[in-house]
């Protein structure tokens, strides 16, 4: 199963305690601006820029604004397939890994809307570049731990058996994941108020009892 230690971060430079909470700082801006405007669309200047920093003394911290992709998605995809295989291991049934799923999906959003928003967004253009493998294939992990708990539910008897494991899988990752578009981390709903209100929906449905 793959994870950020199994992958090389030749890209990553050693940090000392002084430089890490300037590089997570440069970072996150990077991550909104990729997420807003686009990787494509976004220059070292602009980072820069919003830095309030010269744009070559981004070079001090990382090689290169592929690098700093690089880092993001590392750090993002790492974490939430760890977090995913950790409430695979820790709930008994089919129906609390689900709900943990769920839940801690929403908690991504809530705490790294941009990492998300950025995965998304970009998804076709990481397909095509080399380096960015990794991004697939932790994909592809991290389908597979859902469809096993969907697989599981059904064999237990917690869920359906008419329904396509792969087609509500889809259904639940799009509805979650698109919450990004309007989700709002200092706005009115707070996220576990947001997957309260989801988990209603999936298990109880719209029509009235």
């Amino acid at each position: 199963m793959a994870t950020t230690e199994s992958v090389p971060r030749s890209k990553r430079r050693a940090t000392s305690g002084k430089t890490q909470g300037r590089r997570a700082e440069l970072l996150a801006i990077a991550a909104e601006l990729f997420a807003t405007k686009g990787y494509t669309q976004t220059t070292v200047r602009d980072i820069g820029d919003a830095a309030g920093i010269l744009s070559g003394s981004l070079y001090h911290h990382f090689d290169s604004k592929e690098a700093m992709l690089d880092e993001i998605l590392r750090d993002f995809m790492g974490g939430l397939h760890a977090s995913f295989a950790e409430i695979v291991a820790g709930r008994d049934t089919p129906r609390e890994v689900l709900e943990g799923l769920i839940r801690s999906s929403f908690a991504t959003i809530h705490r790294s809307p941009h990492a998300v928003a950025l995965y998304q967004n970009e998804a076709a253009l990481l397909a095509h570049l080399p380096d960015f493998s990794y991004v697939a294939t932790i994909s592809s992990d991290i389908t597979a731990q859902w469809l096993d708990v969907l697989d599981a539910g059904v064999a237990s008897g917690d869920f359906r058996d008419d329904l396509d494991a792969r087609v509500t899988y889809r259904f639940i990752r799009d509805s979650v994941w698109g919450t990004v578009g309007w989700y709002k981390p200092h706005g009115e709903l707070a996220h576990e108020s947001v997957a309260d209100q989801f988990l209603s929906m999936l298990y109880g449905g719209l029509l009235p009892r």
